[in-house]
């Protein structure tokens, strides 16, 4: 049952949902791609320049806002919404079709950023409703693990009580929300093998070392990491995406290149299996008289949600839409999320918004997918669990 504040809040939510559509549909005709969201930025300030609200870029295209309440004493808490786009063409013929050759919200990050737009306006309608601050966070970059370090580098997290995002999910039905304690999301490190060999002719293989033979080994060899060093009951990816090697049919390689991911859920697991595949590639390299030689790149780490901050937002969805259309439980995704590096810095949660609907196939498709579209009825339940979740957290759930 909602409380007045609650209530308050909640009817203009729904009022303000008009502005949210029209904001998400905006984003979504005109994507960009990570680290180049200059006229998303653009659209933020100028709509956070009408609501009154200041705000300053971070790095090139991220934009932070912050907001206090009518007594500014008290908690702050920081509300999320990722911005950038992909490079997908879309197939999803529509009145907000993409306008930008090869580029596309085939994720959902137009539906974030306008909602938390909705809650920024209004939270700076009620200011006399909470204490403390609000900070905003429009993150750019989320795609390919860049912006959300932007925001902790730049010291923008430091001093808040509480972290909170949302992302809409195509595997929930549409007015139902996931807040699940614990990991979440996976650990994303990507990785490059370079195998280094010996030319020879292939009729002579005694004379050479062949580097194609040898990652192909360690391609194979690396899925036993998981099925032979690795818990059944742990979730551990290693994948290989992309193998190149070689310059002619009749050469062995001298050199050839691995690259793929690594996603785990804990840190002491993902740790371990980083060297683990150091250690397996070394050896087989040996083992036929090669060698090799690592680069790793940290996207992200696991997104675990803090127990209590997702026991607070369950406590506020619950109220506002229903327990019955709160999920506690599900499974955890291997995909990764840089909203991880946030949590790191202040105790938070994560919410999965559905934005399913079965009469609409381009809402159940997988996210990244070409027709992907969402419900806009996730957007009243995104827009909502950020306004009012961002109050009760701040008002202690004390009654206004």
């Amino acid at each position: 049952m909602r409380n007045k504040t609650e209530q308050k809040l909640y009817e203009q939510v729904l009022q303000a949902q008009p502005y949210v559509t029209a904001l998400r549909r905006h984003f979504h005709k005109y994507p960009e791609l990570s680290a180049k969201e200059y006229h998303t930025a653009e659209k933020i300030e100028e709509e956070l320049d009408q609501l009154g609200i200041s705000h300053r870029r971070v790095g090139d295209t991220g934009v932070y806002a912050s907001l206090t309440g009518e007594n500014p004493e008290g908690r702050t808490i920081m509300l999320r919404a990722d911005t950038d786009a992909l490079p997908v063409t879309e197939e999803h013929i529509c009145e907000y079709t993409s306008q930008n050759p090869g580029v596309m919200h085939a994720c959902g990050h137009d539906a974030h950023t306008a909602s938390l737009l909705g809650a920024a306006k209004v939270l700076s309608a009620n200011r006399s409703l909470f204490s403390g601050t609000v900070r905003f966070a429009f993150q750019q970059g989320e795609e390919i693990g860049y912006g959300a370090r932007l925001f902790v580098d730049g010291g923008f997290i430091k001093g808040a009580d509480r972290t909170f995002g949302v992302h809409v999910a195509s595997d929930i039905e549409a007015g139902k929300t996931a807040i699940v304690p614990g990991p979440n999301n996976a650990s994303v490190d990507w990785f490059r093998i370079r195998v280094q060999g010996r030319s020879a002719h292939v009729s002579t293989p005694q004379q050479g070392v062949d580097a194609l033979y040898i990652a192909s080994q360690i391609v194979v060899a690396a899925q036993a990491l998981i099925t032979r060093r690795t818990s059944p009951m742990d979730h551990v990816l290693i994948g290989i995406g992309k193998m190149t090697a070689g310059t002619g049919y009749n050469i062995l390689a001298q050199e050839a290149e691995l690259e793929g991911t690594i996603r785990v859920l804990t840190e002491p697991l993902r740790r371990e299996t980083k060297e683990r595949l150091e250690q397996l590639a070394a050896s087989v390299a040996l083992a036929f008289g090669g060698s090799v030689t690592f680069s790793w790149k940290d996207y992200t780490s696991p997104l675990v949600n803090d127990a209590a901050s997702a026991g607070e937002v369950q406590r506020t969805a619950a109220a506002l839409f229903g327990s019955d259309q709160v999920i506690t439980r599900r499974e955890p995704t291997l995909g990764g999320d840089d909203f991880a590096e946030f949590i790191l810095q202040a105790p938070g949660a994560y919410a999965y918004v559905g934005s399913r609907n079965p009469r609409r196939p381009e809402t159940c498709v997988a996210h990244h997918n070409a027709c992907f579209d969402i419900d806009e009825e996730a957007l009243r339940v995104a827009t909502a669990l950020y306004t009012i979740y961002a109050a009760d957290y701040l008002n202690e759930w004390r009654d206004i």
